[in-house]
């Protein structure tokens, strides 16, 4: 059954580059990035595992752990992560599951028999930090991933958890946000002291909160 936005993320225990982990408690109350490859060597996905390498600090900043999967087994891993670190000029620094049962991709929906019937999909989930998913992407295969998309999703769903505030199109962190609509404008008022603009009664503008 495909997993839903608010479902909890199944639990697993898998073989990764970093040793065994059994997700739950590898993730603890940290957000999660799971994200799958179809197989080890392709080449938009040696970019993508480059890029997440040198992003991570910006995931740490976020209590967010990042974690990988694709199909093949751990000593294919190792090749394929030497030759991330000599094309992408980032050594892998998270870890990578080594999925060849397929047990994490069948629990996660990630084998799309009209896209290929053995290798997974290239996936992405956001999970929080109580093990919700919050975002689920699924991309073609020949289209790399945007991670700073990611990080700003992840910057609205940490912000909306914590204000009664939603993110306009297009918003990066610092700019103004949308009162939510449930609000009066006198509750609005108490709670956003910066004050807010009214261009209709249900949209309603105000710096961000936390800034």
């Amino acid at each position: 059954m495909a997993i839903r936005l608010g479902d909890t993320a199944p639990d697993f225990q898998a073989e990764t580059t970093e040793g065994p982990i059994s997700f739950h408690d590898w993730k603890g109350d940290s957000w999660a990035v799971l994200f799958s490859h179809p197989k080890d060597y392709t080449p938009v996905c040696t970019t993508e595992l480059g890029t997440v390498a040198k992003l991570k600090p910006e995931f740490d900043k976020r209590n967010v752990k990042v974690v990988g999967l694709s199909v093949d087994p751990l000593d294919s891993h190792s090749g394929w992560a030497a030759d991330i670190e000599e094309t992408q000029g980032a050594a892998l620094n998270f870890p990578l599951i080594a999925d060849s049962g397929k047990t994490v991709a069948d629990l996660y929906d990630m084998i799309h028999p009209n896209a290929n019937d053995t290798l997974t999909v290239r996936s992405v989930f956001i999970i929080d930090g109580a093990n919700k998913v919050r975002l689920i992407l699924t991309y073609p295969a020949s289209t790399g991933r945007n991670f700073d998309e990611l990080l700003r999703v992840i910057d609205s769903l940490q912000l909306t958890d914590g204000y009664k505030v939603a993110t306009p199109a297009n918003w990066n962190d610092g700019d103004d946000v949308i009162v939510a609509a449930a609000l009066s404008d006198d509750e609005a008022k108490e709670k956003f002291p910066k004050g807010f603009t009214t261009l209709k009664p249900y949209l309603r503008v105000t710096p961000q909160p936390n800034k």
